[in-house]
């Protein structure tokens, strides 16, 4: 029952990767239905706009404005969680994670198992620093771009061109993460293995216990 749940969660977070988000425009109209097929990135993968649980229906600027700062946050987390999730297996930091538990960095385990093995403490203080960077240094502003969140060492592009392709790759690459991460622990789950110790052992079936 367990892996059916993270089965059905990674198809949810699949689709809600996709919907369509709207480019900043001067659009006066709060339907979205005469805009859709202009969205940047809403056909990319799927040769037309694909939105099955409908969340664009009936949706305004605002609230499309919201999903594109939200699917761009999401990618990004998710590129991060996909690089760690690999460098688990890669390399540890030295030293202590924690003195007063005697937990070391070597003793966390490489993926999911991660989650138990850090003290407590540990995840007050990175949900503190989550929190401390999206509403002090990387906060959303109403008046600003999807994604644009730094005041400081920002690449800008002058040339509206390449600034799309760019906007672009990375909608695409926060995607690609975000159905990356979800598979790697998906996959987890059914193998007990994660995605290196698969790679190292040679188990490349999706379901090991099943002869295919």
């Amino acid at each position: 029952m367990y892996k059916q749940l993270l089965v059905t969660l990674a198809l949810v977070a699949g689709a809600s990767a996709f919907a369509p988000v709207v480019k900043p425009t001067a659009r006066t109209s709060t339907r979205v239905s005469a805009g859709v097929e202009d969205m940047l990135g809403a056909d990319v993968e799927t040769a037309g706009v694909w939105d099955p649980f409908g969340y664009s229906k009936n949706a305004d600027a605002a609230t499309l404005k919201r999903y594109r700062c939200v699917e761009i946050k999401h990618g990004r987390i998710a590129q991060i969680a996909t690089i760690g999730y690999i460098m688990g297996d890669v390399w540890t930091f030295p030293g202590y994670l924690s003195k007063v538990d005697n937990v070391k960095f070597a003793d966390v385990p490489a993926g999911m198992g991660a989650l138990t093995a850090v003290p407590l403490a540990g995840w007050a203080q990175i949900f503190l620093f989550c929190g401390l960077l999206e509403k002090k240094f990387f906060k959303q502003d109403d008046d600003a771009a999807p994604g644009d969140l730094a005041k400081f060492n920002w690449v800008r592009y002058d040339d509206a061109e390449l600034k799309e392709r760019k906007l672009l790759s990375e909608i695409k690459n926060g995607r690609l993460a975000m159905m990356a991460i979800m598979g790697m622990m998906v996959q987890e789950k059914v193998t007990g293995m994660t995605t290196i110790a698969q790679l190292k052992a040679g188990n490349l079936s999706p379901f090991p216990h099943i002869d295919l």
